[in-house]
């Protein structure tokens, strides 16, 4: 869960909201997906 840590927002639970708490993993996850698509290809 280190990938938290770069996500400050997510180390504690400041949303009252399931769903906007839910909607900040997503783009969590998101940003983490595509900084491994940018990534080049170690060839």
């Amino acid at each position: 869960i280190g990938w938290i840590s770069r996500n400050r927002r997510l180390a504690r639970d400041f949303e009252r909201h399931c769903r906007i708490a839910a909607a900040f993993v997503r783009m969590a996850m998101i940003r983490i997906m595509l900084r491994r698509l940018a990534r080049k290809p170690s060839a």
